[in-house]
């Protein structure tokens, strides 16, 4: 009841036509930074800060908020039309959502994601209402031995993203883990596998992976195309809104991709990226066409977009209950609080509570205008399909190039991004899956440092890692998850497989028999 009186309190003060107006602003330039590859929410949300100068507090926090779920939001578009992420924690959304905008489903899977991204936001505002203390307190329990058992088990999942051939998306995946360790090592503060090169000391840069993997290998593609007289302008077809069947498959997945993400963003360090892949795994395990998926599955689109806006309003779990950052832009909009004379933590509930109410309820009011500015949009975004190949093919570089550059305003990283475009462009003629390479990056510097601490802290004694009841209960879910997986690519052929096979063979030795009469 006083979590509910709370949040009346705080429709009452976001409702207030200032707040609303900042609201607003707030969204609709986080969805415009969304679609620039490389500023991303914490950059967003930091270049914006000394804007905020002068203002009232409430009004502050909840513009830099939401500049932060607005650049969830609209991560999106881009990754469908141009097959280039607007922001990391879109880059699974890519996966389907480009091979249906090829498909001509460009406006229904930007709907799907809209709405995907409207119903997740909403549970997870409303579980951040309810639950963010419980959680909060679950998720302190969490220490590197448990961090390390919950990536193994993170990536004895990855096997759903291997795609036809177990051993390809084995060397993804050890090609991700490889490039993890590239950069100081935190221990030793030795530099390591940097071939020289001062600008990889602060390790591979994500974003310079994902546009190299997929933009720009898309534009060596298109260029392929072209030249080979096989490329054309794609036809946006249909209604300008997703199907009663689409809805009907993406409906439950929206639903569990809300969970995965508010779980997620509630243990720190995680971030959306994470919930993304996982939701993406979840669904294809326990999807009835898993061959679709990376083809254009409708629930590729909808888990991913409804994890990642979901995990927004799980960081805030521990930024509100606890005062502790659970992502990197809410480290930046702690800085915020503290700049405003704000303590972030348990005693702000008994302190300002107009604040904290306001601030959560606001998060309400941006969802609903997420949703109206981004749905008359569709039809306009999806146009862009029509533009011909060759301007979009600089479209794309351009954004790209822009992305890259602006995050550290160095030309080596357009550089990196060529090099990882040339091995994405190897990727698709190989038919090797880029996404468990993308897991191995994003996975295994945590993986190695959480190994090392574990250690560290017990003095070199690897029963550390089963005297942990969480840590041991993740380490055996990873050890039945890898089992299944192994135990399912050997499972026998089905009955009639076997049969049309037994048959073909016969009449193969038939037709030798009286070729030789």
């Amino acid at each position: 009841m006083d979590s509910l009186q709370g949040i009346l309190h705080g429709l009452a003060i976001a409702a207030t036509p200032t707040h609303v107006l900042y609201t607003l602003a707030g969204v609709f330039i986080g969805t415009m930074i969304s679609h620039l590859p490389g500023i991303g929410p914490s950059a967003g949300i930091a270049l914006l800060i000394p804007v905020t100068f002068g203002m009232d507090p409430m009004s502050a926090l909840m513009m830099l908020t939401g500049i932060y779920y607005g650049c969830m939001y609209g991560g999106a578009v881009t990754a469908i039309l141009l097959n280039t992420p607007g922001d990391a924690a879109a880059v699974m959304t890519v996966l389907d959502g480009y091979p249906l905008a090829r498909k001509g489903r460009a406006a229904a899977t930007l709907a799907i994601a809209a709405v995907s991204s409207f119903i997740a936001g909403m549970i997870g505002v409303t579980a951040l209402s309810f639950v963010a203390a419980p959680l909060a307190a679950v998720a302190l329990h969490f220490g590197p031995t448990e961090y390390f058992a919950l990536i193994c088990f993170a990536l004895s999942t990855v096997s759903a993203l291997h795609g036809k051939s177990l051993a390809k998306g084995m060397i993804a995946v050890f090609m991700g883990l490889g490039l993890a360790t590239v950069g100081i090592d935190l221990q030793s503060g030795v530099p390591r596998f940097t071939l020289g090169f001062t600008e990889l000391l602060d390790r591979v840069n994500f974003l310079v992976v994902v546009v190299g993997l997929f933009a720009i290998a898309e534009v060596s593609r298109m260029v392929e195309g072209t030249l080979g007289g096989t490329l054309h302008t794609v036809r946006v077809e249909g209604k300008l809104w997703f199907t009663r069947a689409e809805w009907r498959r993406a409906r439950p997945a929206i639903l569990r991709g809300s969970s995965v993400g508010f779980l997620c963003g509630a243990a720190p360090g995680l971030g959306g990226t994470l919930a993304a892949m996982l939701s993406y795994v979840l669904e294809k395990k326990l999807s009835k066409h898993p061959e679709e998926f990376g083809h254009g599955a409708i629930e590729g689109v909808a888990a991913p977009e409804a994890a990642t806006n979901a995990d927004t309003c799980g960081a805030f779990v521990h930024l509100l209950a606890l005062g502790v950052p659970g992502s990197g832009a809410t480290a930046v909009i702690m800085g915020a609080f503290i700049m405003y004379g704000l303590q972030p933590g348990p005693m702000l509930f008994h302190t300002n509570p107009d604040i904290v109410w306001g601030l959560i309820a606001s998060m309400y009011v941006g969802n609903i205008m997420l949703l109206v500015l981004n749905l008359p949009l569709v039809g306009i975004l999806s146009r862009i399909l029509y533009v011909p190949p060759g301007i979009l093919l600089c479209v794309i570089l351009a954004i790209a190039s822009i992305g890259v550059f602006s995050f550290n305003s160095d030309t080596f990283d357009l550089y990196l991004a060529l090099v990882f475009g040339m091995l994405g462009y190897a990727f698709r003629r190989f038919d090797i899956p880029k996404a468990p390479l993308l897991f191995g990056l994003i996975l295994g510097h945590t993986l190695e440092q959480s190994f090392r601490q574990a250690l560290t802290i017990s003095n070199g004694d690897p029963t550390v890692f089963v005297r942990s009841p969480i840590a041991a209960g993740l380490l055996v879910c990873a050890t039945i998850s890898v089992s299944a997986s192994v135990w399912s690519r050997r499972k026998p052929r089905n009955v009639i497989q076997q049969a049309k096979e037994e048959a073909d063979e016969q009449i193969a030795e038939h037709h030798l028999v009286n070729g030789r009469h």
